[in-house]
């Protein structure tokens, strides 16, 4: 139990952070705060919306946009504290290191694999979608049978807890071979990570650019198109547990919640900023407060132009641009365009933060070393970056959009719980360290950012609770059969006292 439980000091990791030079601090506050901004505004805005909305929560998707973001402002104070105090490229998992000891890291480690590479494989399906449907309205048509999952899922509802159920029964062949054109994303973003991460900021703050003003100008024209009638009722009455009424309102998000995690992307690259104490909450916070007002903005008026029921599709704003007719067709190339350029960077922040997971893992010795292998030229993670982008193309060609959106959801709460938890435990045990940024009350901050979101991962489907078992089950044997034995702490690092 003491080898479980062992921690890394907060000096032992502000020194390392310190000494550790081998990647490339070029990132600035404006870097960091479009960083978040392009991981976040993506297949949330652009997918997740209309299909949360027509499946679960009709217009009370608004409401369920503000429950996510507050529980994001709760772990996103959460995460400035720790993410300014240990400026190092592990983001969560580093912090569990310094709070809850290496056996909670190794479950938070594990588990940031299935929030940030099937986040990129879930966005890269979205963008599929959208680049099919541009191509299309140009006279370029692809046939379907590479445009989409060859599988779908449905769990039966009535298989419970039967985990052997769950996972056998519901899947239909839909006809497709691959979704080639998210391979093929997935592939040149992988190629662009690898040559270096000042390259990659820069194409990032370029598509950024472009998809604020795409988003902005669906805003302006769509509300002068709102039918108040397509409100009534705001929130649908209850159709089944989960289905419209308040509990499809929780559920939604909860599945709507994927499209929050940009801004905890962040933290991954905090060893590549140039000054990651002042630098880190500013990019967090500001890319969380900025995104979360769009979202509620575009579901109101995505919402009001077309009755939630028909924006269940790949691409719910063009379809909501399309029913107004021919007096805005104008609008709908450049909704494409903006969301095709905005998913490639949610793209690219995603597969971004895998590697530097891997990396720090690996420097530890929980992974073998060649997850830590930094190119002598690029100054990338490399090997772990085309490792991320192999695993993340054959995803992203296989399975479709809902089953790795929910998937990415429990993933990305389960983070956010141990972070806040993280917090609390390290201003109880050690109030003396210095903190460049202080979460304000933290002792009702992060108790109410770990219950919320454990309450959103509560909403979420069975089946989906029962591939997050699997996959933990997953982890914890590579855990015991290679991370136990190899860790360099347990080797030769000092023990903290467990908490």
């Amino acid at each position: 139990m003491k080898r479980l439980l062992r921690r890394k000091t907060v000096a032992e990791l502000q020194m390392e952070a310190h000494t550790d030079n081998r990647l490339h601090r070029a990132l600035g506050p404006g870097n960091l705060t479009a960083l978040g901004i392009g991981a976040v505004i993506g297949a949330g805005i652009f997918v997740l919306t209309g299909q949360a909305a027509a499946k679960y929560a009709g217009p009370g998707i608004v409401y369920s946009f503000l429950l996510a973001g507050i529980a994001c402002a709760f772990a996103g104070l959460c995460y400035a504290e720790l993410a300014a105090m240990l400026p190092m490229s592990g983001s969560a998992y580093t912090y569990a290191y310094a709070t809850l000891g290496e056996f909670i890291a190794w479950i938070i480690g594990w588990d940031l694999i299935l929030e940030y590479l099937f986040a990129a494989s879930t966005v890269a399906v979205g963008w599929s979608g959208y680049v099919v449907s541009f191509l299309k309205d140009v006279g370029i048509n692809i046939p379907p049978e590479y445009t989409g999952a060859p599988y779908n899922h449905v769990a039966p509802a009535d298989a419970g807890w039967n985990m052997w159920r769950l996972f056998t029964e519901g899947w239909v062949h839909t006809g497709a071979v691959l979704n080639v054109p998210a391979m093929i994303v997935v592939a040149v973003i992988t190629a662009l990570l690898v040559i270096g991460i000042r390259e990659s900021a820069g194409f990032n703050n370029v598509i950024v650019a472009v998809k604020l003003f795409v988003i902005l100008t669906f805003i302006a024209v769509g509300a002068a198109f709102i039918n108040r009638q397509n409100w009534i009722p705001f929130v649908p009455p209850a159709q089944g547990e989960g289905i419209f009424g308040w509990g499809g309102v929780l559920r939604a998000a909860g599945v709507i919640f994927f499209a929050y995690i940009g801004f905890d992307a962040v933290s991954t690259a905090a060893q590549e900023a140039r000054k990651p104490q002042r630098d880190m909450p500013i990019g967090i916070l500001a890319s969380l407060a900025i995104c979360t007002v769009l979202y509620v903005a575009v579901a109101l008026v995505l919402t009001g132009i077309l009755n939630y029921t028909h924006l269940n599709v790949p691409d719910p704003m063009a379809v909501a641009i399309d029913s107004l007719g021919a007096q805005v067709a104008w609008l709908r190339p450049i909704i494409k365009i903006g969301a095709i350029a905005g998913l490639s960077s949610v793209i690219l922040v995603m597969m971004m933060g895998q590697p530097r997971i891997f990396y720090s893992m690996s420097k530890d010795g929980l992974l073998p070393p060649v997850f830590s292998h930094v190119h002598h030229r690029f100054r990338t993670p490399w090997l772990a970056t085309m490792l991320t982008g192999f695993i993340a193309m054959l995803m992203a060609g296989l399975f479709p959009i809902g089953l790795l959106g929910e998937l990415v959801s429990i993933g990305t709460l389960l983070a956010f719980v141990i972070v806040c938890l993280g917090v609390l435990v390290l201003r109880l045990r050690h109030p003396e360290i210095q903190r460049p940024f202080r979460t304000p009350a933290f002792w009702l901050v992060c108790p109410l950012g770990a219950l919320t979101c454990a309450w959103l991962m509560y909403g979420l489907p069975r089946d989906t609770w029962a591939r997050l078992v699997v996959w933990l089950v997953i982890g914890l044997a590579i855990y015991f059969a290679y991370g136990l034995r190899h860790s360099r702490h347990g080797k030769g690092g000092a023990l903290a006292p467990p908490v």
